[in-house]
């Protein structure tokens, strides 16, 4: 069984834009576009393309939870991605993530695109439940989202 264990919080981008140590411009990226086939369970579609130009697919189920839930990652082809994308419920979530290193940790800058421009999450992956509840985040991760319901990517997607 996959195992995602994550915490998520909303960042202002004129707090962001105050830290002088984040260049964003210096970090490894990559750009998203996600659909949602199911939202319960989560069963969503992936396009990924790195800052090197280089594109992955894939195919994720997500079960049940905010702070930890079981989740799969099976690899698709881009035919199978543009296949399924006619498929999808509500709308496509793009964004640009971010990849910034946090002592051991990495934080995940999803700075979204289209109708959702403006919204900014931070998101934190650990290994353990007890490692993310240690967790100390950086002071400009503004209100944590992980317990609220209604802040995931899928629900971002059904939302009007």
């Amino acid at each position: 069984m996959g195992l995602e264990i994550e915490r998520k919080w909303l960042v202002k981008d004129e707090i962001l834009k105050k830290q002088d140590c984040i260049h964003l411009e210096d970090f490894d990226y990559r750009d998203i576009s996600q659909g949602y086939l199911c939202a319960v369970p989560v069963i969503r579609i992936r396009k990924s393309i790195k800052k090197s130009g280089e594109s992955h697919y894939m195919l994720s189920y997500k079960g049940r939870g905010l702070l930890e839930r079981e989740e799969y990652n099976l690899p698709l082809t881009a035919e199978a991605y543009e296949s399924l994308k006619g498929k999808i419920e509500g709308r496509l979530i793009e964004k640009r993530r971010y990849i910034l290193p946090f002592g051991k940790y990495k934080i995940e800058l999803d700075i979204f695109k289209g109708k959702l421009e403006g919204l900014i999450y931070a998101e934190v992956e650990f290994p353990t439940k007890e490692e993310a509840e240690k967790f100390s985040a950086p002071e400009w991760f503004n209100r944590e989202l992980t317990e609220e319901p209604g802040n995931s990517n899928a629900d971002l997607a059904f939302r009007n």
